[in-house]
């Protein structure tokens, strides 16, 4: 007799199944051709999820795993002299303790800068990381390290933490370093990179602690058996012979901690290229991070990403790319689709008057930490789409295309730049209250950089009761101004908006210039039949705010000193748009400036 399966029981066990097979990264827990084993490309993929976990951490979260991790270091070198001192130099046993210091720092999950060379470079080979976050992930991570192995070294030079013998034993160890060449320091330092990223990808090929720990006891055992040396040890045997006055500081630094440096980084990326990562397939990254291989950086974000791409794979990236040309596209990111149907449409409006327009909705969705495995992935996306449906019916209402998608992300700001500028949108539309995207900001770039470097065009809603029938303009001769008046003309066309200009000029004696400026202007951007005021006051907020009193919507452009970094920073002296009782539109053309611009303003 044939069972029926209960579509629902079937449906609870494949979550289930898939929770158990998935790490909350979405990078495998068991293997797919035999469960307790990893394939090379498993293994790739788990090693890219912790990356991007790294990499993207903050850098005080990073300096301090790595301050730990340094003075962990600590250990091996005490227990490193007092069993050489113990044993009479015995090669063997004097070295049996060396690896604990090491374990600790794998095992504990601190930042230790050779255990770090595979996994951020990793990610970087892959373009899914910048070449500048990389850097940043190391200088962070050495310079905790270092700081650490000071605090040791100093523990162990004034503390009495050593016996006196052991003490004789640390200055010979010491200076044994000091004493070896730098090429053959260098070599012997590459070496033990290569050991030291080999620990890492057999270490996340390992399943369960006691194989970890069992393959960092072997590895970093063979570090004193071998002769060679780790750079961060290198750093505190060195600073030891400082601290006891028997080495010069600069010259440990050039002649001793320099080239094992070099030769640790050397011999971990060599590992990674040359072995590791070719051994991989194309596939390797089917199911890292979500999305992987579709979310790898141009060349240039990729070498300048720390200035002027994205450095990171979010969480989630329903994006994909239309399959049609677009002509012009309008994207919107939005936090709650159910409350913000103004934003979307104005957005809507000015896409019908243009040819062969699209408006593309994202739903941006932030969390504070990387917590979400698979099946809350489901689950978020499917409320997404959820929400979606009756936008979607909306806007087909303007005969305009529709695109939607989700994005889950740590970040805020940075990630409406990143999606407009995956899009390729021409203009990007935000809504501006308490609850803006951007209230929590976090983004890897000076914000300064961010906003001089627009993706598109910006406009930035202040919704009160959105009336479109009144339209004030304040007129100013820049690029900003003229956007305004592309959205005006838009929404005259659209919604039958009556559009009023303003200009403020400083004196009466120069009104007649204004009024010719204003006439000019308007008949240049198709504005010739609204109504012109010319205000010669001198004082452009005060005009602004008398004349909004008869308006219904202010539609004001950006200062050349731009908007969006003082609209995130809280930083916008704009008195008018709080005093204004009528909805405010807030625009910024996307405007290209010189690097002298971008560097003094």
């Amino acid at each position: 007799m044939t069972s029926e399966r209960d579509p629902n029981t079937t449906s609870e066990s494949e979550t289930v199944r898939e929770a158990v097979e998935q790490s909350r990264s979405g990078a495998p827990a068991v293997g797919s051709v035999v469960r307790d084993r990893f394939t090379s490309d498993e293994i790739f993929q788990r090693i890219v999820a912790a990356a991007d976990e790294e990499i993207t951490s903050g850098s005080r979260e990073l300096f301090f795993s790595a301050l730990a991790a340094g003075f962990a270091i600590s250990i091996t070198f005490l227990l490193y002299a007092s069993l050489t001192a113990s044993t009479d130099g015995h090669e063997v046993l004097s070295a049996m303790l060396y690896p604990l210091g090491f374990i600790y720092i794998i095992i504990g999950g601190y930042q230790l800068y050779t255990e770090n060379t595979l996994p951020p470079v990793a990610l970087t080979l892959e373009r899914l990381a910048s070449v500048p976050a990389l850097l940043r992930n190391w200088v962070v991570v050495l310079t905790g390290n270092f700081a650490g192995g000071a605090v040791g070294a100093a523990t162990l030079a004034y503390g009495g933490v050593l016996s006196p013998e052991g003490a004789t034993a640390a200055l010979n160890l010491a200076q044994k370093g000091i004493e070896t060449d730098a090429g053959t320091l260098f070599v012997k330092a590459a070496f033990a990179g290569l050991i030291v990223a080999g620990v890492v990808w057999v270490e996340y090929a390992s399943r369960d602690t006691i194989s970890r720990i069992a393959v960092v006891y072997l590895a970093f055992l063979a570090i004193p058996m071998g002769n060679l040396f780790h750079v961060v040890v290198s750093f505190t045997e060195m600073l030891y012979l400082v601290f006891q006055n028997d080495l010069a500081l600069w010259l440990g630094l050039t002649d001793f901690v320099l080239p094992v440096l070099v030769g640790n980084t050397v011999g971990g990326v060599v590992l990674v290229t040359v072995v590791n990562y070719f051994q991989t397939t194309e596939s390797r990254l089917e199911s890292a991070r979500f999305e992987g291989s579709a979310r790898q950086l141009s060349t240039r974000e990729w070498l300048f990403g720390g200035f002027v791409g994205r450095s990171y794979v979010p969480l989630i990236d329903t994006t994909s790319e239309a399959d049609e040309p677009v002509d012009y596209r309008i994207v919107v990111p939005i936090a709650n689709p159910r409350t913000e149907s103004p934003l979307l449409e104005l957005a809507c409006q000015i896409a019908s008057t243009h040819d062969n327009a699209t408006v593309h909705t994202v739903h941006v969705v932030q969390v504070p930490s990387r917590s979400y495995g698979p099946a809350q992935r489901q689950r978020i996306v499917a409320e997404s789409d959820a929400l979606f449906e009756d936008i979607r019916e909306h806007v087909n209402s303007y005969d305009v295309g529709y695109e939607c998608s989700t994005v889950v992300s740590h970040r805020s700001f940075e990630e409406i730049f990143d999606i407009a500028r995956r899009k390729d949108a021409d203009l990007t539309l935000l809504n501006w209250g308490d609850d803006r995207i951007w209230s929590a900001v976090r983004t890897e770039r000076p914000l300064t950089e961010l906003t001089h470097r627009l993706p598109s065009d910006f406009l930035v809603l202040r919704d009160r009761d959105l009336d479109e029938s009144e339209i004030l303009l304040p007129v100013t001769d820049n690029a900003h101004a003229d956007l305004s008046a592309e959205v005006a003309a838009s929404l005259r066309t659209v919604a039958g908006s009556s559009v009023t200009l303003l200009h403020v000029v400083d004196s009466p004696g120069e009104r007649e210039r204004g009024e010719q400026f204003l006439a000019d202007w308007a008949t240049e951007r198709g504005l010739g039949d609204a109504k012109f005021i010319v205000d010669d006051s001198g004082d452009v907020e005060r005009a602004i705010e008398r004349e909004a009193r008869d308006h219904t919507l202010l539609v004001v452009g950006a200062t050349e000193r731009g908007l969006l970094t003082r609209l995130v920073t809280g930083t916008l002296h704009f008195k008018i748009v709080e005093d204004v009782e009528c909805s405010v539109l807030l625009a910024e053309r996307a405007s290209g400036r010189s690097f002298l611009q971008r560097l003094f303003g």
